[in-house]
């Protein structure tokens, strides 16, 4: 056999294997080393089991699911956080009545992040009941839809208070905890937009690069204490009520719908995969389906044509949304024409 002949097969079987992960990719709903610990990582059910985990925001959407998904788990302790009580006794009562926990083992806390006053007793109230924090998950916060030179500065100050200063402060009065304890993890539920800039969001954009920011550099700091894990989670549309609460240009009005809705990733599965990051210890995850991933990859490998993208689709996102339609209407039927 000659080497010309060897060479060229090296050469097909590496064109085959490009090929093969490149179909793997338009397929993709989270990044790559995210869907390898799927397959081959440890598993939620093995690694979560007799913890205390704090969510905020359970009271809907992406909290709320997990807020179910962990009851079934094997978790010791479940504290549920929002400024919602009734919503949140709803969340508890379905969590006892489908998972595997007791009424003592489910604590509602109702919790204002942007009440920074609030917090350092909130985590007392956590830490007397149940003794520990094993996990807190950052997951409260609000989005936003309006231009930028028709918004008002109110805005843009109600959405660092809440998504910025209220999870950074919250962390900070459980971080000596797990700093004392030596161990613990600190997730914060991020946004394709803490990576992507997109119109409409100027002001939601902006908080959540700032939380990106702000736990890489914590990460770094917490360099002699391995055992406390700082993981962002960065989901790309997912099915929740956040752009129907989303700010408009005035504080006090909200969007009250989203047509985009059916479209999105399934909350149960974006869920799943936060559970499988949360197992195998994942500091960075990206959780979407296309071509929401491969924008979000574009930005932050090649942001010159991540940018040149955006100034193209952008036009259409502000039309269409102006127009009462779906944001990602012209997506979805990209979507159709790729099945």
């Amino acid at each position: 056999m000659s080497w010309d002949f060897l060479l060229l097969l090296l050469a097909l079987f590496a064109l085959l294997a490009f090929v093969v992960q490149l179909l793997r990719f338009l397929r993709a709903d989270g990044d790559l080393t995210l869907l390898w610990a799927e397959w081959q990582g440890r598993r939620p059910e093995w690694e979560l089991t007799d913890m205390v985990v704090w969510v905020t925001g359970a009271s809907s959407g992406i909290g709320e699911e997990l807020a179910y998904q962990l009851s079934k788990l094997g978790v010791s302790s479940l504290v549920l956080s929002a400024r919602r009580v009734q919503e949140l006794e709803r969340v508890k009562r379905r969590c006892l009545e489908n998972g595997n926990l007791k009424g003592k083992d489910i604590l509602v806390l109702p919790l204002d992040l942007t009440d920074i006053s609030s917090h350092e007793v909130a985590t007392k109230t956590v830490l007397q009941e149940f003794g520990k924090i094993d996990i807190l998950v950052n997951n409260g916060g609000k989005s936003q839809r309006s231009l930028c030179v028709e918004t008002s500065l109110d805005v843009y100050k109600e959405l660092i208070k809440l998504n910025y200063l209220g999870t950074v402060s919250l962390t900070m009065c459980v971080l000596p905890h797990m700093i004392e304890r030596k161990q613990g993890k600190i997730v914060t539920v991020n946004s394709f937009m803490g990576i992507v800039s997109m119109p409409l969001s100027s002001g939601y954009c902006a908080s959540k690069h700032a939380l990106r920011g702000f736990f890489n550099s914590l990460r770094a700091e917490l360099f002699e204490y391995p055992g406390i894990v700082v993981s962002n989670i960065f989901p790309g549309p997912v099915q929740s009520n956040i752009v129907k609460n989303a700010l408009t240009n005035d504080v006090t009005q909200s969007v009250g719908s989203d047509p985009d809705q059916p479209n999105k990733m399934a909350t149960s599965r974006c869920v799943r995969l936060m559970l499988v990051s949360m197992a195998n210890d994942l500091k960075e995850v990206w959780i979407g389906e296309q071509p929401f991933l491969l924008v979000a990859y574009l930005w932050q490998y090649m942001p010159t044509w991540g940018m040149w993208l955006m100034n193209i689709l952008g036009k259409k996102i502000i039309k269409n949304f102006m127009g009462g339609l779906g944001t990602f209407s012209y997506i979805n039927t990209w979507r159709a024409k790729r099945d």
